[in-house]
């Protein structure tokens, strides 16, 4: 599927490519899904502006069909899945680890095929299904940074997570995996109940109840959360500073509920409060996410599936804001 300037749900199409030749260090492989992300949907609708005929989709999943000269790491027939950011291997990000991103700054995966470098995938949890593993380059991979990498978090410790998209699901799946509270908000009763059987100890309705950040605090005896992941941006950035204990960790990975506001820095510096900005992670990162997946048997949640030619009606769906977890596209 290609994307036709300017850009819009509209503009989605299919389209033809000659199969490129696999060079010294590179794969074959073929797709059979990806998963929406908030990324994906900035770039199909134009508010990430991209050249005249780029293939959206930042998650891919598949298998490897051929092996470049040198390739080492994976076998013909490997169940792959692809990194979000290609050439950041390891390490701290650097402008040049982060230049490549598919389906925004390069091609995406919404295709049938591609001949990439060996180290732009890795392999997929063992069991799972392609469209399960296309949940995992972005989401995922965003929570496990926030909780891991980024915030260590430990048994015992209370974690804030906010709404039920991808980034939120996993956030409560890998901290319950690792032993530690949950409170999770939302603003449907149904999706509350949903979290409270997914292992959450509170849930929030946070239309319900605006100073929520109060009420997260009040639910850990006042002591305040440890970690909060912040999908909200500007727009819930004071109330997860309300419901930080001192030296508490918000990982900033969303702006869905604005990218500008007042920031009550007082607060942060009465606290204490770390904020990281982060996007996504290493492959590295990824590999050791996989690893915990199947020490821990964790599945992903998918919402609903759609054909790749229903490209655009999946983003309808996300746009909604009806899910529950992941949307993918399967072919």
């Amino acid at each position: 599927m290609r994307l036709r300037k300017p850009g819009g749900l509209d503009r989605i199409e299919a389209g033809t490519a000659e199969s490129q030749p696999v060079g010294s260090g590179q794969v074959r492989v073929r797709l059979h899904a990806s998963s929406i992300n908030y990324h994906d949907y900035a770039v199909v609708t134009g508010a990430i502006p991209t050249p005249d005929g780029r293939i959206p989709m930042s998650d891919g999943a598949g298998e490897v069909i051929e092996l470049g000269e040198g390739v080492t790491a994976f076998s013909v027939g490997d169940r792959v899945v692809s990194t979000f950011f290609p050439r950041w291997l390891s390490g701290e990000p650097t402008p040049e680890a982060m230049a490549e991103v598919p389906g925004d700054r390069g091609d995406g995966y919404a295709r049938e095929e591609v001949v990439a470098a060996a180290t732009a995938f890795t392999r997929a949890p063992a069991g799972y299904t392609h469209a399960e593993a296309a949940t995992l380059t972005c989401a995922a991979l965003t929570a496990w940074r926030a909780l891991f990498v980024e915030a260590q978090v430990l048994p015992g410790e209370t974690v804030l997570v906010q709404g039920t998209g991808g980034v939120s699901i996993f956030g409560l799946q890998f901290a319950k995996a690792a032993g530690a509270r949950v409170i999770a908000t939302s603003s449907s009763p149904a999706k509350l109940e949903r979290l409270r059987a997914m292992g959450a100890d509170h849930v929030i309705d946070y239309r319900a109840d605006p100073e929520w950040g109060k009420t997260a605090r009040k639910l850990t005896g006042g002591r305040g959360v440890d970690h909060v992941v912040e999908i909200g941006g500007a727009g819930t950035l004071p109330q997860s500073i309300a419901a930080c204990r001192l030296h508490g960790h918000i990982a900033l990975i969303g702006v869905l509920a604005g990218m500008a506001g007042d920031v009550p820095t007082a607060a942060i510096m009465r606290g204490n409060v770390r904020i990281s900005g982060l996007t996504v992670g290493s492959r590295a990162h990824q590999e050791a996410m996989i690893r915990a997946i199947e020490a821990n048997g964790i599945r992903p949640v998918i919402d609903t599936s759609f054909p790749l030619e229903g490209l655009a009606d999946a983003f309808r769906h996300q746009a909604s804001g009806r899910h529950f977890g992941k949307i993918c596209v399967e072919w």
